[in-house]
């Protein structure tokens, strides 16, 4: 199947004049995405939080229901891939890159520099602390990532449809689904996609180039990051052209062993008994506080506002803005399972992962701030080198870090071509070479693009602008997919029943 002009082209020359324009008018650039991710932010803050909080609501709904036994295929199907590989696959294309970025710097940032609930530098400002990190990377993000591949794996394995965004929408819009309608909401998806996965890109290539310059005072500039991004599309190209099955599964694999590794290292060599007590602790508080967390928009304490802008709006958006690069990735690699396993695994592995992990390495950034050593006065790329500098192996901790960012970097990038090629070639599920090599480097070069426009800043706004008109989209999937699966479930007999029957 050849790739739909329509959608490919379209979206080709919308990111062409988004990359020129990034790099022959980077501070025009800057100050229009400045502009509009301010406007956003200030008008529709409280539009995010309820709509992510009314998504989570729909996973739980679909986990206690009847429905959740149909399966994504047909009756008899079975997974292609192991539970194992498909938790390490699903985990390294949504949030990998993330969790080294942010895995010491968030929890510290709440803690010592910007406290979500004013307890600056507390006892309870560490709790404060964890419960909102685990807030950004918990249940609510995989919620939004588990309802876009949902609906994409029960259209397309259930019902047959071409694996697209646009085709989950058919029970709601009808035969528009293949027409001008479709067309539209299918390019709106494939550049949130491209932003999305281009801003973890720049992440990775920004802490790259942070440890090196950490480690080996190499140069922290943008030649040194433009080197970065070059050799590593060098390497997810070569792993995005051997495919899925090769490729993305092996890296996968052998990142999640070396992230275990990282993981044990610091946990051991850390403050271990003080980390099992955090992690306790700060669980129970984000179970007792989800809910006012969820619809927490302070409108009346300015400074707070400015941090849920800062931090909850902006992962929200991130998320939104991912979730039909990994809605699509997750779908094609879950096909088998049925809808209350998908939920249970995509909602509570990767959370429950998190959780260990922020509480690890944010204990570790938090404990030696406290013992004096100023952690927080570094970078936000360069917070997790400054912890490792501390401990016996500290370089070769570093270097390892290093090289999981880079892996993290391949797989997301890889994954990333992927899932493009899909969404341009009329939902195929193995795109050709070339449509995957056009796509790998317009990822890099819009990543560079951004980097050039502002850094750090113009990534995180580029996202806010990119995640609005696919939130859209997502409630509408939302409840397409919910229409679909009451049909189906009235047409199979499966009745809701009650929990406990009284004996008669």
């Amino acid at each position: 199947m050849k790739k739909d002009p329509v959608v490919f082209y379209a979206a080709l020359a919308i990111m062409t004049v988004i990359v020129v324009f990034g790099i022959v008018t980077p501070d025009l650039v800057e100050t229009i995405t400045n502009q509009t991710q301010g406007f956003i932010i200030n008008t529709f803050g409280w539009y995010y939080l309820l709509s992510v909080s009314l998504i989570v609501l729909v996973c739980i709904y679909l986990f206690i229901s009847p429905v959740g036994k149909i399966k994504l295929g047909k009756p008899d199907e079975k997974p292609e891939f192991n539970r194992p590989t498909w938790i390490a696959m699903l985990f390294s294309a949504g949030i990998g890159i993330g969790l080294i970025f942010y895995g010491a710097y968030e929890p510290l940032s709440h803690y010592a520099i910007n406290s979500p609930t004013g307890e600056l530098g507390t006892d309870q400002g560490i709790k404060d602390a964890m419960r909102y990190t685990y807030f950004h990377y918990g249940i609510h993000p995989w919620s939004i990532y588990g309802i876009v591949a949902l609906a994409i794996a029960y259209f397309g394995f259930r019902k047959g449809e071409i694996s697209l965004i646009s085709k989950t929408l058919r029970p709601i819009i009808g035969k528009h689904a293949d027409g001008t309608t479709g067309k539209v909401i299918d390019i709106v998806a494939v550049i949130s996609t491209i932003m999305g996965v281009a801003t973890s890109l720049g992440f990775g290539a920004i802490q790259i180039n942070g440890g090196l310059s950490f480690l080996f005072d190499i140069p922290k500039n943008l030649t040194s990051q433009t080197i970065i991004i070059i050799i590593v599309t060098i390497l997810f190209m070569i792993s995005a052209l051997t495919g899925i099955g090769k490729g993305i599964k092996y890296l996968s694999n052998i990142n999640m062993s070396l992230s275990l590794l990282l993981f044990l290292a610091v946990f051991f060599l850390g403050s271990t008994l003080f980390t099992l007590n955090l992690l306790v602790t700060s669980v129970g508080g984000y179970f007792q506080n989800i809910i006012q967390m969820s619809l927490r928009i302070a409108p009346l304490n300015e400074n707070i506002r400015g941090w849920i802008n800062d931090w909850t709006i902006f992962y929200w958006a991130w998320w939104i803005a991912w979730s039909p690069f990994v809605g699509l990735f997750i779908a094609r690699v879950s096909r088998g399972r049925s809808i209350r396993e998908f939920v249970t695994f995509v909602l509570l592995a990767p959370t429950i992962i998190s959780f260990i992990w922020f509480t690890t390495f944010g204990s570790a950034a938090i404990t030696t701030e406290r013992a004096g050593i100023s952690i927080s006065s570094l970078l936000p790329e360069e917070s997790l080198f400054g912890v490792l500098e501390t401990y016996p192996v500290g370089m070769v901790l570093s270097i390892l870090t290093i090289l999981i960012i880079v892996i993290f970097f391949v797989t997301s990038a890889d994954s990333g071509t992927f899932v493009l090629g899909m969404m341009t070639s009329n939902g195929i599920q193995n795109p050709t070479r070339r449509i995957k090599a056009i796509w790998g480097v317009f990822l890099s070069l819009t990543a560079l693009a951004l980097i050039y426009s502002g850094g750090l800043l113009a990534l995180q706004n580029a996202m806010i602008v990119a995640a609005l008109p696919f939130s859209v989209v997502i409630i509408l999937m939302a409840i397409s997919l919910i229409t679909s699966l009451r049909k189906e479930a009235k047409e199979l007999g499966i009745r809701h029943q009650r929990p406990f029957k009284r004996k008669e």
